[in-house]
């Protein structure tokens, strides 16, 4: 009997797009709070370190094997940290395809190499060094795992995903697959143009000894970039969460004031739909630094809708500040209740600067701009919720890398 293996299965984003196409993988997890989600989402698990599991059991039973690995957590620790160390996992991949048993001393020679570099910082005491990198070897070390599984159960398909900066890791896997007679696409994938309401990019691997696999076509696209002949514009996150005056354009910002106020910044009837909205719990609005401030929050208010509306300049402060949520995705969902505004990355600002652009949300709204049903079970505590969600693959864009490893022909859902 052949079975697909979910490698690093976590609580199930790979689940709920395989139960779209007719699959239902068997999930291989560590993870407490994660196995426990997917028992009660009802996904096949075995409680297991995919680093300790016996790949052989499976050996020649295995028609497909998917896997997300835990993130490379030093991958952005400066070039000379993140380029040796990526050197030799590439070398640790290269052997595990041959069958070798050199993962130990591999990961001797990574934790050397980032001892050299005084990875993370020359602050810490010698034991915390010592604990970080250690910890840090062994997660980063997992992305080579799946190169164990395939040399010992040579699947039919691959499906492998993970943050950007593996995309040289799963380039070397697709040259040793396609020397080994596979058809194999390996490349950059935003969850956006797949429906996903988040621009989250991530470095995908797809391969397949049945048929010619390639990059899967993108259903969705950058309204800012102008109209397309084909597909749907991205999905907003206001439009996503079904958030208030997501059927209309974002309220008018005026551009300065006079000495008693300066122009109305809404007409009454956008006054009105904000009001209700704040009326119904789903926003706030907030005196921040002078200025108003629109925020995904509860029911409190600090500024009655009965005064009049803040003014709103052109600077980047108020209102305007969230008028994102309505024109675009969100960005990457992390494990986190917060969601930072465009290009947050970017500006240097610090945390203190992040928790100021953010937009707080609830695990279920992680959830749904991830992709998954509005209902799934999460467990765990809070935090653990939080975490689970961010670690995730989007079950829309996995279900489209799948059809294309597959080849079983999705169905579009319904609107």
């Amino acid at each position: 009997m052949s079975v697909d293996l979910d490698l690093f299965a976590g609580p199930g984003g790979w689940d709920v797009a395989a139960g779209a196409l007719g699959m239902a993988p068997v999930g291989i997890e560590l993870d407490a709070a994660a196995c426990a989600t997917r028992a009660a989402a009802g996904h096949p698990t075995i409680r297991y370190d995919v680093a300790d599991f016996p790949a052989e059991f499976y050996a020649g039973e295995v028609r497909g094997l998917i896997g997300s690995p835990v993130c490379t957590t030093f991958s952005a620790a400066g070039k000379r940290a993140g380029t040796a160390v990526l050197d030799v996992l590439e070398a640790m991949i290269l052997d595990l395809f041959e069958g070798g048993k050199t993962r130990a001393a591999h990961r001797r020679e990574m934790a050397r190499m980032l001892r050299l570099a005084w990875w993370p910082g020359p602050k810490l005491t010698r034991a915390e060094r010592s604990a970080r990198i250690r910890k840090a070897v062994l997660s980063a070390s997992l992305v080579a795992e799946p190169a164990r599984f395939i040399y010992a159960c040579r699947p039919e398909w691959v499906a492998l995903e993970q943050v950007p900066a593996v995309l040289p890791l799963w380039q070397a896997y697709a040259a040793e697959l396609r020397r080994a007679g596979y058809s194999a696409w390996t490349g950059k994938l935003n969850a956006a143009d797949y429906g996903v309401p988040q621009t989250r990019e991530r470095a995908v691997l797809i391969a397949s000894r049945a048929h010619q696999v390639s990059r899967p076509e993108p259903t969705h696209y950058d309204p800012r970039r102008g109209m397309q002949l084909w597909g749907t514009p991205w999905v907003s996150m206001a439009e996503a969460l079904g958030w208030g005056a997501t059927a209309r354009p974002a309220p008018t910002a005026t551009a300065g004031g006079t000495a008693t106020g300066g122009a109305e910044p809404f007409g009454h009837r956008d006054r009105d739909a904000l009001t209700a909205e704040q009326d119904a719990g789903r926003w706030q609005l907030r005196r921040n630094r002078g200025a108003g401030f629109l925020e995904r929050g509860g029911p409190r208010r600090d500024h009655p809708p009965s005064e009049p509306a803040p003014t709103i300049t052109g600077g980047d402060t108020g209102i305007v500040r969230l008028s994102w949520v309505h024109e675009r995705p969100s960005t990457t969902v992390q494990g986190d209740p917060r969601i930072g505004r465009p290009g947050h990355k970017d500006r240097d600002k610090g945390e203190s600067q992040f928790a100021v652009d953010s937009v707080r949300i609830s695990v279920e709204e992680a959830a749904i701009i991830q992709s998954f049903p509005p209902d799934y079970p999460w467990q765990g505590n809070k935090t653990a919720r939080y975490t689970q969600v961010g670690n995730a693959v989007p079950p829309l864009l996995a279900e489209h890398i799948l059809a294309m490893a597959t080849g079983i022909q999705r169905l579009e859902r319904a609107a």
